[in-house]
């Protein structure tokens, strides 16, 4: 770190079902979010589904959301100027993964509307900072929705594993937000790409801040097919990095290994080594959640034919129109085969502790 330069703050809290509102609140101001956010420029909140079906720590919390807008609110935020937006994919519908996640009546409750960013116009974007690989993935221009540039964005991710990056947070909230539908192209150069969505954020966004929810964690096969632990963390930071590092140490992985965090401390875009960090709140230090990143048959079989055995197969497979058969076969097997019995069973026990029935009042 350069002589004078400031260190990145990551706030850190512990929390439970009767006071994780409260928590919301404090987090905010100890990671002081009005530097970054400001009042006066309308702020996207950009809410995380990994599942249009509920499940636990897989897509942002009702309490993450209602804890961070009521904040915002009693702040003194216009509630003209938030704007709750998320993304489709191939796989998943954000209007009924709102309402299944039941974000609809928590933001109903503080007078704000959902946008579903298909619905928004997208238009191509010049970037002027070069990007690693995005320019060459979608080599025809990079199409973002209209409404991000200029705006603040204030990121809603939960702590979790993943099977292409990881660990998942902050940064990778971005990629649900700034790439269309179609951005499972960029799973072949997960980490390249994940630099590249903190490089465009910096030239898009005047203020960047994120919420990052582990009351339930989830370990394993993520962004699904997890096994939910209760965390009863809340985590926050200006720097998107630096609170990905925060969690992936917290989880039991040296963040400096994680290439995407690697990279973008490299780079000077954010801190990914611990020891140059501030880390205010809760005393991390000997905190390791235990967890190891797994890879679903999806995510396997998504790996093996963009860098694996089957790379022959990934062009006529997934670069033509029989790509139709990959969303066919993750909803067959998420929705219809491992959702049903696996799942239900976790959810199940999921319902029986604090959270699963906070969960159940809203």
């Amino acid at each position: 770190m350069s002589a004078g330069k400031q260190k990145s703050k990551v706030a850190v809290l512990k929390t439970s079902p009767d006071v994780v509102l409260d928590t919301y609140r404090e987090i905010m101001h100890l990671a002081e979010y009005e530097k970054y956010i400001s009042k006066d420029i309308e702020t996207l909140i950009k809410l995380n589904l990994s599942w249009t079906k509920y499940f636990p720590a897989c897509s942002s919390e009702p309490w993450q959301v209602e804890g961070a807008v009521k904040t915002l609110i009693e702040d003194g935020f216009s509630t003209e100027k938030l704007l709750p937006v998320e993304n489709k994919t191939v796989v998943t519908d954000p209007v009924k993964g709102a309402h299944n996640n039941k974000w609809m009546p928590v933001l109903a409750k503080y007078g704000l509307d959902f946008i579903s960013l298909p619905d928004a116009e997208w238009v191509k974007y010049e970037f002027r900072n070069k990007l690693l690989k995005l320019n060459e993935i979608f080599d025809e221009g990079i199409e973002i929705p209209k409404m991000f540039a200029g705006k603040n964005v204030l990121h809603l991710p939960t702590l979790k594993t993943h099977g292409h990056s990881q660990t998942t947070g902050a940064v990778k909230n971005a990629f649900g937000g700034l790439l269309k539908e179609v951005r499972h192209y960029a799973h072949k150069y997960i980490h390249e790409v994940l630099v590249d969505l903190v490089i465009m954020q910096k030239e898009l966004h005047p203020g960047i801040f994120a919420v990052m929810d582990g009351t339930v964690c989830g370990d394993g096969a993520g962004p699904r097919t997890m096994v939910p632990r209760i965390g009863n963390y809340v985590l926050a930071s200006a720097d998107s990095v630096a609170v990905d590092a925060v969690a992936a140490k917290m989880m039991g992985f040296d963040p400096m290994q994680i290439p995407y965090i690697r990279m973008c401390d490299e780079m000077g875009l954010g801190a990914g080594d611990v020891d140059n960090m501030e880390i205010v709140g809760e005393d991390i230090e000997n905190v390791n959640l235990g967890f190891t990143t797994k890879r679903s048959f999806v995510i396997w079989g998504d790996q093996m034919l963009r860098k694996g055995f089957l790379r022959f197969l990934e062009r006529p497979l997934l670069h033509s129109p029989l790509v139709v058969w990959a969303p066919f076969a993750s909803n067959l097997f998420h929705d219809y085969l491992w959702y049903p019995t696996i799942g239900k069973s976790r959810i199940r026990r999921f319902n029986k502790t604090e959270w699963g029935r906070l969960f159940s009042r809203y």
